[in-house]
């Protein structure tokens, strides 16, 4: 009990110090040990880091997840090491609500139809939603917030460490100072007006203990020196390794990205078949309006000729057979593309695909810009330009 005591009286007794010692150095009345000029662009390097990794995994957290208080809930199921339940996101809820609907409203009857085919769009884009959100949380928020709660915490812990090895050797600079200081007022002005052998004993003593507290200070300091460069020199490499977090952060930034284009690019593509259908199924009770000669009227959504623009000039053929027909057409630009994605074709018109194949693809005059004719062998049909790499 009593070392305990002591332990914490000595450690009362540096703290002291050491703050009396960093007033001063604010208030210009002692002097300050500079760091390394590149030392010091090593930890203002290091905290722009910090500031910008902070404010970056705030946003994305905010980006990936509006709802400030699902955000809390997934904080605090984090911390308690718990798997959060899963949840449903948005446009699922809503495709949920859409099919509900449908059934009260009569699947059979044009509306409730029509909300069957969006609900089940819904459902699939919140299927992609959930695959971005988990593909995300853990290739990108999670190397983040390692850093932020793994290797900063070290950081800072050890630039800490720094500067109260900085302020004991800037302690020990002052203290050797005032005993040098002290030291030679003695040597410069000995007392001569008491000419007894007592008064010389007792200045032989005094700058004998003069001497001995000089030799003190500089032992201190010579290890207050040694630990305040042992300790620079650690910092030092904790933050030289800020270049390799910024490479990890680096892929982490390009696979978040590449998991971004994926997620546009399948709701891209499933809004273009939710079009398609819908479309499709307009111009199912009403054939007859596919030969409207207005081509005003045929470009409106809600109107009852709105089968699409290959259909408009022809009643009585399929869409599926007119497509083919246009692949009869003179084709351009013939090039080779590789399959970003597996693809499965809607009907005879359209080329299913396989990932990371490599296809033949040109276009037609008057053709869909988001399509191109796709040749494999013998097999040709539609395909859609998200799911491609063109190649040179």
């Amino acid at each position: 009990m009593d070392f305990n005591v002591k332990k914490l009286a000595s450690g009362a007794g540096v703290f002291f110090t050491r703050a009396v010692q960093f007033t001063e150095e604010k208030l210009g009345q002692a002097e300050k040990t500079e760091l390394d000029p590149h030392l010091e662009n090593l930890i203002t390097r290091a905290d722009c880091t910090k500031n910008w990794t902070e404010k970056i995994f705030r946003q994305t957290e905010v980006l990936l997840q509006p709802n400030p208080s699902a955000r809390i809930e997934e904080f605090i199921y984090d911390k308690l090491d718990k798997k959060l339940p899963s949840r449903t996101t948005n446009p699922e809820l809503l495709g949920q609500y859409m099919l509900g609907a449908a059934n009260d409203f009569g699947p059979a009857t044009p509306y409730g139809h029509t909300l069957i085919t969006v609900g089940e769009y819904q459902k699939r884009l919140g299927g992609a939603e959930r695959e971005l959100l988990q593909t995300s949380a853990v290739g990108f928020l999670t190397p983040l917030r390692n850093f932020l709660e793994g290797d900063w915490r070290t950081i800072s812990k050890e630039r800490r460490l720094l500067e109260n090895r900085r302020l004991d050797l800037d302690i020990c600079k002052a203290r050797l100072k005032k005993a040098k200081v002290a030291e030679a007022k003695a040597a410069a002005a000995p007392d001569f007006q008491e000419t007894r052998p007592r008064n010389y004993v007792l200045s032989a003593s005094a700058s004998a203990l003069l001497s001995e507290e000089v030799d003190k200070a500089e032992q201190e300091l010579r290890v207050a020196q040694t630990e305040f460069d042992r300790q620079a020199e650690l910092t030092r490499l904790l933050l030289e390794g800020i270049g390799s977090t910024h490479l990890n952060h680096l892929r982490c930034l390009q696979d978040f990205a590449e998991a971004q284009a994926t997620y546009y690019a399948q709701c891209h593509h499933y809004m273009q078949d939710l079009q398609r259908e819908l479309k499709c199924g307009v111009s199912a009770p009403h054939p007859a309006a596919a030969v409207d000669p207005d081509p005003a009227a045929s470009a409106l959504p809600s109107g009852p000729s709105s089968p699409g623009a290959p259909a408009s000039s022809l009643s009585g053929q399929r869409p599926g057979t007119l497509a083919m027909e246009q692949t009869q057409l003179q084709v351009t630009g013939t090039r080779k593309a590789k399959v970003l994605y597996d693809y499965d074709g809607h009907d005879v018109s359209e080329l299913s695909l396989l990932a990371d194949e490599l296809i033949t693809v040109h276009t037609v005059p008057g053709m869909d810009p988001d399509w191109l004719i796709g040749e494999r062998g013998n097999q040709k049909g539609k395909v859609p330009v998200t799911y491609l790499e063109l190649l040179s």
